[in-house]
């Protein structure tokens, strides 16, 4: 019987947060893009808008 003194396990903890991780930054990216795009909107409706009502 002869062990393989090369072989790694692999921590599957680290592997399963990753992709979490990963998730829950590209969604704090989109909220951000999302925020900085409504504001633009808006600041355009306020520029369009006839005060002279």
């Amino acid at each position: 019987m002869q062990i393989e003194d090369d072989f790694v396990a692999e921590d599957d903890d680290d592997t399963a947060e990753a992709p979490a991780e990963v998730a829950k930054t590209n969604l704090t990216k989109r909220r951000i893009i999302d925020n900085l795009l409504e504001e633009r909107r808006l600041q355009k409706q306020l520029n369009e808008f006839d005060f002279d009502l």
